[in-house]
């Protein structure tokens, strides 16, 4: 077939469908009319007078629309030449849904247009109305748990302690509450990194903006640009045609928290870096620059000086995020704490686990202030969880603990009759068990040891090497 004769049948086919359209809105409709460039009624369908006082449409004929239909909007959809879709107008004592549109020619000019009566009573569109208002529901109510997740649970009164190291660091962190200033978080693991971020957030300007927090070290680094900067509509195959809302998106106009940023890599560092200086994001796959307002609040177990000095981490980022630091002392060095904190959580978990209150023997924290804690306070909140569990007692006793943590008047003992180990040997042993016993349970696989001691896989890496565990190790 030409490409004449093609063009030729499309076009008839086309004048076919516009006829048949027509005719098929003249038939069903309750009303249908057409005006001219001056919104004067050219055209109406037979149905349309008994609705609007009067019984042969040709009366209507050359009348302004105004004069047969005073509420009628087709003179402004003719003026301004853009449809009203979907409305509702009264006549006398009755309601139509009706649409409006213009009618242009071939030039693009505006010849007039037509209106059609879609229902003659709003009654009928009960049950359309009411799946779009359930649809809107469903999406407020998704809105509404993601602002509850992304705001803060925590605030300073959470870091519970008393002691100097406690009380210090808390002062640092209400004043950088005060700021939107870059904060970088240093501690060990479990040592509450991201409670302290959370409460610097609550405590600041931005409190009610979003929280947003990523783990670094949780997401693989393939998928972290676009975790962060978000993912345009279409930017390669596989990806969401509506694209990907990044976290510093997420985050605008509050806080992104990133945890264990000394596992992020050099490449995503020079991002990063860029990002905090321009202000600036570009999604992936596509041209066009965000402009974001969001305060960085970074965390990391590593000594970032150190990565630097190992060119490991750009030292121009690490000059960036330390404006502000908070070094977050280990539980081993603020035992003062111990009781007090032990007691807190023993209530934080008994109420969840919908357990009645309990309380913790002296000898029991005496037990408890033996040991070195290599995990922190999330170590203790595990232990005191599992102790919770395994005893009915109203009062945690010594032996609750000692089926958890043996050995530990031992090490006492020995400290006692003079072959003292220093704090640094014992956190050390403390630590290599810990770490064989996660290995072990996890049957050789060191990503799941990792996340059972709350570490990244490459933490575990260098606390293997640095603590001599063998390599034969499953």
């Amino acid at each position: 077939m030409s490409s004449d004769s093609f063009s030729a049948k499309a076009e008839r086919i086309r004048k076919r469908v516009m006829d048949t359209l027509l005719s098929a809105f003249s038939e069903l409709s309750e009303g249908l009319l057409i005006v001219d460039r001056d919104a004067r009624i050219v055209w109406m369908n037979e149905q349309y007078p008994r609705h609007l006082g009067f019984s042969d449409p040709a009366e209507a004929i050359g009348k302004p629309v105004e004069e047969v239909i005073p509420n009628s909007q087709m003179r402004s959809v003719v003026t301004s030449g853009q449809p009203i879709m979907l409305d509702i107008m009264e006549f006398g004592r009755d309601s139509f849904v009706v649409m409006r549109l213009p009618v242009r020619d071939e030039t693009g000019e505006i010849i007039g247009g037509f209106g059609v009566v879609i229902f003659d009573d709003p009654r009928r569109l009960a049950p359309i109305v009411s799946r779009f208002q359930s649809l809107r529901n469903e999406l407020d109510d998704t809105r509404r748990k993601l602002d509850e997740a992304r705001r803060t649970k925590y605030t300073f009164a959470s870091f519970v302690g008393a002691s100097p190291a406690c009380i210090d660091v808390k002062d640092q962190a209400r004043r950088a509450a005060r700021s939107s200033s870059p904060v970088l978080i240093i501690g060990e693991t479990g040592t509450g990194k991201e409670l302290l971020a959370q409460a610097i957030h609550s405590a600041s300007p931005r409190a009610a903006a979003p929280f947003v927090a990523v783990n670094i070290a949780a997401i693989p680094e393939s998928l972290l640009e676009a975790e962060f900067f978000g993912v345009a509509p279409g930017a390669y195959t596989g990806a969401d045609r509506k694209g990907r809302t990044g976290k510093f998106e997420l985050a605008q106009g509050g806080t992104l928290f990133l945890d264990e940023i000394g596992d992020m890599s050099p490449a995503l560092q020079a991002k990063l870096l860029r990002a905090l200086q321009e202000k600036e994001i570009e999604a992936v796959g596509s041209n066009r620059l965000i402009s974001v307002d969001v305060r960085i609040i970074a965390a990391t177990s590593r000594k970032l000086h150190e990565e630097v000095a190992a060119g490991r981490f750009r030292a121009d980022l690490f000059y960036r995020l330390n404006v502000m630091t908070l070094d977050v002392p280990p539980l081993r060095e603020r035992l003062d704490d111990l009781r007090i904190i032990a007691e807190s959580l023993a209530d934080t978990v008994a109420r969840r686990l919908g357990e009645p209150p309990r309380s913790l023997a002296p000898a029991a924290l005496a037990y408890l202030a033996r040991y070195n804690w290599p995990g922190n306070v999330r170590e203790l909140s595990n232990v005191i969880e599992r102790a919770l569990l395994m005893s009915d007692a109203d009062t945690l006793e010594r032996g609750d603990f000692a089926r958890i943590l043996p050995g530990l008047d031992s090490d006492h003992a020995s400290a006692a009759g003079g072959r003292a180990r220093t704090l640094e040997a014992v956190h050390q042993n403390a630590e290599r068990e810990a770490i064989l016993a996660a290995i072990a349970a996890a049957a050789g696989n060191k990503a799941q040891a990792a996340r059972s001691l709350g570490i990244s896989r490459a933490s575990l890496y260098e606390k293997i090497s640095a603590l001599g565990i063998s390599g034969s190790t499953p």
